[in-house]
Formats: structure tokens, sequence, C-alpha cells
């Protein structure tokens, strides 16, 4: 799961998927990342924080860290919340195998449409919500993918 900061949509879903991915005993490894530097080393936003953990999904364990291109070896799926995000993850491609991984989070939930997970950070507390909401489908789609 990767977004700007790794402090409020890519812990968010790392998160969600996390919790349902260990609900369902699956065996999976999940993991979020930023394309920028800035908040690393930080806990997720404290907005997102209580968003998740009104919602049962407590991520304040985790800490952002840097999307690197060794994270193309270490992962199957690289789940991306924009198309800047994209783009920088994409940079650090080495091959089309590389570029393959790579993929739009709610084109799981809306098909090939590219929609991209607001970034809440400079908005209210409606916006950790929907992002909730939006990540929460999308994750649910993933997980049904990675049971089947």
């Amino acid at each position: 799961m990767v977004c700007l900061g790794n402090i409020c949509r890519s812990p968010l879903a790392d998160g969600l998927l996390r919790k349902k991915v260990a609900e369902a005993g699956l065996d999976i490894e999940v993991d979020s990342a930023g394309t920028a530097a800035h908040h690393v080393g930080d806990a997720p936003d404290e907005r997102m924080q209580a968003t998740a953990k009104a919602m049962g999904c407590p991520i304040d364990d985790l800490r952002a860290r840097q999307f690197v291109v060794q994270d193309y070896d270490q992962f199957d799926r690289i789940l991306v919340m924009d198309q800047s995000n994209r783009q920088n993850v994409l940079s650090l491609a080495r091959s089309a195998e590389d570029e393959a991984k790579v993929e739009m989070i709610l084109n799981l939930s809306h098909p090939n449409q590219d929609l991209e997970v607001p970034d809440p950070y400079y908005g209210g507390d409606q916006g950790f919500q929907e992002v909730y909401q939006l990540l929460d489908e999308a994750t649910d789609v993933l997980l049904n993918e990675l049971k089947n």
C-alpha cells in the first residue's frame, strides 16, 4: 500500500488488509510505504488513527517508511492511492515485471476507472471517513481475490 507520506491513506489500507487477512487465517505479508521521506518513523496521522480505531481497526502501531526499489522484490502487488504515487513508484521500476505489480487500489472496487483515493490530510474529519469507506470496500475485494 503506497501513498505520499505513509501517514494517512496507506497505513489505513495496510491496517484494514492486515486485519482482514488475519481474520481469514491467511498467511500474507501486508505493508505500507510513502513515496516521500517527510514522515519516516512517524506514527499515522492522529485523525486517521482515531478514524481507524473508531471502526475497530487500530493502526497506531504502524510507522511510516519510504518506498524503495527492493519493495519490488519483497511484494507481489503494489497498490497505490493516486496517479502521483503511481508515477513515483513506477519511476523506480527496473523492468516490465516490476511495472506490472503496480496498480491503483480503487481499480479493485471500481475496475478500470483509475479513481484516486483523496488525500484527507488538509481537510476535515469527513475526509478521513470517506477514505475509510473507499479503502474498506477496496480491501474487501482484495481479500476475496486473495482467498480465491
